[in-house]
């Protein structure tokens, strides 16, 4: 990206070289988020700093190790996670999003450091943030690249605690990642999930996919009787709601959807509604106090998270097979952001899968 606005241009470039901590992946494929033309075009502010490589998190190859690595080798298959923490502040670590976003200055200092992303052929990576792979994803890295949108949900109901046979809203259940919490959540043993939404044909997708255990909720704008549906649609207490929307979402429909949750219930706040300079959340303080309910944010996901949504992948319990993946190589990734930006619902993937040049392993 030379620049806010403009189309990616296709370049060579030197390879990164590892250094201590770090290792370099020949990258097999990467996810385009759907929402990838809003950061390229400036419209989201994200604080990328071009020129950049851009991309967020992929399947790969290792090329190269640094000298600390004890157990990766070149040539191990792996998830790359995109999720860097500063390695001095055990407490509060700054973290960048590598080639995509950062928080704060301690993050944009990371983000300079680790500035280049895996819309490329080779990306340099930290060596904490590549997990090993099953044989498996070999045969399909473009499939297992979702690994970027299923690993976000599931570090929010990580976050909530949920727990098996419990019953989950998703806010947002018929946008990309909020039919991905949907996923997850069954995966985990959710016990019923509500998902409400307006697109009857994303409600009725999941709904097929899913059956009985989801239970899709139409809205129609009026808050009184969406949280009624809502709840109804539980056929009990609603345990945790998670909350998944986009910066165009109204406050209103995270309020509305938060509120169905029982007491004592949890609510974990994940979506980029406010992004934009929106209203405030305005959740009621006498509702939260007397109901004895926990409201919490997460931003991305614990490391671990990375390990416990491969295992998910891996025993079957997530299954990709139903996915609908479209692959676009490096020299067609303007082409690829267009797609993704027109096929971002449910269970739509786009992927980049860089065609790079062989290269002999080497430690």
């Amino acid at each position: 990206m030379t620049r806010f606005g403009a189309p990616l241009t296709v370049r060579e470039m030197p390879d990164p070289e590892a250094g201590g901590g770090e290792v370099v992946v020949e990258v097999l494929a990467t996810c385009v988020p759907p929402y990838a033309a809003e950061v390229f075009g400036g419209e989201r502010n994200y604080p990328l700093v071009p020129p950049v490589v851009p991309g967020v998190g992929g399947v790969g190859r290792i090329v190269r190790v640094g000298p600390d690595a004890t157990r990766l080798r070149a040539g191990d298959l792996v998830w790359c996670d995109s999720t860097v923490r500063s390695r001095d502040d055990a407490l509060t670590p700054d973290i960048t999003l590598q080639g995509w976003s950062s928080r704060g200055e301690g993050g944009a200092r990371l983000a300079r450091y680790l500035h280049d992303g895996s819309f490329a052929e080779l990306m340099r990576v930290p060596t904490e943030n590549v997990f090993p792979l099953p044989a498996a994803a070999g045969d399909d890295p473009a499939r297992w690249a979702a690994l970027t949108a299923h690993t976000i949900p599931y570090g929010g109901l990580l976050a909530g605690g949920l727990a098996a046979g419990e019953t989950l809203l998703v806010s947002g259940a018929t946008g990309n990642l909020g039919s991905s919490a949907v996923a997850v959540a069954l995966a985990m043993g959710a016990g019923r999930v509500v998902a409400p939404g307006r697109n009857r044909a994303a409600l009725d997708l999941l709904a097929e996919r899913f059956g009985p255990r989801v239970r899709p909720v139409p809205l129609t704008g009026d808050e009184a009787a969406d949280r009624a549906a809502m709840s109804a649609a539980g056929d009990g207490p609603i345990d945790m709601v998670i909350d998944l929307l986009p910066p165009s979402a109204p406050s209103s429909a995270v309020r509305v959807a938060a509120m169905a949750v029982r007491e004592y219930g949890r609510v974990v706040l994940m979506g980029g509604v406010g992004m934009l300079d929106g209203a405030a959340l305005a959740l009621p303080y006498r509702w939260i106090m007397r109901n004895s309910v926990t409201v919490r944010g997460q931003w991305m996901y614990p490391r671990t998270a990375n390990v416990g949504i491969i295992r998910l992948l891996a025993s079957g319990a997530l299954d990709l097979a139903p996915e609908h993946v479209r692959s676009f190589g490096l020299d067609a990734v303007n082409d690829a952001v267009a797609y993704a930006t027109s096929h971002g619902g449910p269970f739509d993937r786009t992927t980049l899968v860089p065609v790079a040049t062989v290269r002999p392993p080497s430690t």
